[in-house]
């Protein structure tokens, strides 16, 4: 049985990542150029949805499903905000040093170091109640407008990052034999642009059910290993979930444009920390009311690190003049790689 739950989380990540990227990726695309939407409006929205989307169903799913398994989504959420910081901005500079533009990341993790203060304050006392909820998507709201305005303040060369990212993975031939089949499915954005409407619709419906059976499947795990599903959310469902933003990001470092990858994963853990998170506690408290329990104790050590990293990423970057090279990024790989042996011995 364990056999069989390991192979379905595989397969899981594998088809959550060919709905996003292939499907639901390319219809928020057409939407935005249909809205007319200014690139940071729409990096900051709908790509961020795209890139985060299998985080966002996994938490509405956890937070919904019975025996308070609220923590699997939170726990997917903050370990992916781990993943991206430590292994893709890592990944990353080891293939090239990276030029990060200054405005735009100043911004982000201004924003990202008090989304994760939030995540302190509302994780200290173990529960979530509508107010806390309703500030995460407030902050999430002001991030936007400020994106909009950032330009006006610090002016900076717009290279439109997150849009270019997700389309230069070039595709082997399991993935087109998989588009291919899902296309029998969802109609193919590219072959039939007209159609974007039912290609979201259609995303979300099938993200929405990988990400059932993804929650389903982990709590499966864990109840098998008899290990708490937190640890597991915090480490497999986390990096299982952003192996496609690895991907791509690996992809244009070797292009020689590592700034994409960085600023994409600072952009999305925003995204996936006040949204992400604070959407789905704001449905469920609208209709359930009460208060969401949340577990402390691996999650708040888990939410100390990630502003750590915060800290040294942007010390390194301000001492070597906004460049991070190839040293610097094993040392971010290290870290994860020491943070997932000290999650796995907490397990035991």
């Amino acid at each position: 049985m364990l056999i069989l739950l390991i192979f379905a989380l595989v397969a899981l990540f594998y088809l959550l990542a060919v709905v996003c990227e292939d499907f639901f990726v390319e219809s928020l695309d057409i939407i935005s150029h249909k809205l007319r939407l200014p690139s940071d409006v729409a990096g900051a929205t709908f790509m961020a949805v795209g890139s985060s989307a299998p985080e966002l169903f996994t938490a509405l799913f956890a937070v919904f499903r019975p025996g308070s398994h609220a923590d699997i989504g939170a726990g997917t959420i903050v370990g992916s905000a781990i993943f991206n910081i430590l292994v893709i901005i890592g990944a990353s500079a080891t293939f090239r040093q990276a030029k990060l533009t200054w405005q735009p990341v100043i911004r982000d993790l201004v924003f990202y170091s008090f989304s994760i203060i939030l995540v302190l304050a509302v994780f200290w006392d173990g529960k979530v109640v509508l107010a806390e909820a309703a500030l995460f998507l407030g902050v999430y709201a002001i991030y936007i407008w400020v994106v909009t305005q950032w330009k006006k303040i610090l002016p900076y060369t717009d290279q439109n990052p997150i849009e270019l990212l997700e389309k230069s993975v070039a595709k082997n031939k399991l993935a087109q034999f998989s588009k291919n089949l899902l296309g029998l499915i969802i109609p193919d954005p590219q072959k039939h642009p007209e159609k974007y409407l039912i290609t979201f619709g259609a995303s979300i419906v099938s993200l929405a059910f990988l990400s059932y059976l993804l929650v389903e499947a982990a709590v499966g795990v864990g109840q098998i290993l008899q290990i708490n599903p937190t640890i597991i959310a915090l480490t497999v469902l986390a990096a299982g979930t952003s192996i496609p933003d690895l991907l791509s990001s690996v992809v244009v470092a070797r292009q020689g444009r590592g700034d994409m990858a960085v600023s994409n994963a600072v952009g999305s853990n925003i995204f996936d920390i006040l949204f992400a998170l604070g959407f789905p506690w704001m449905i469920y408290l609208l209709i359930n009311g009460g208060t969401i329990a949340v577990g402390t104790d691996n999650l708040l050590s888990s939410v100390f690190l990630l502003f750590a990293t915060v800290v040294a990423i942007l010390f390194v970057l301000i001492v070597r003049k906004w460049t991070i090279g190839r040293r610097a990024g094993l040392v971010l790989i290290a870290l994860y790689v020491a943070y997932v042996v000290y999650m796995a011995s907490t397990a035991l």
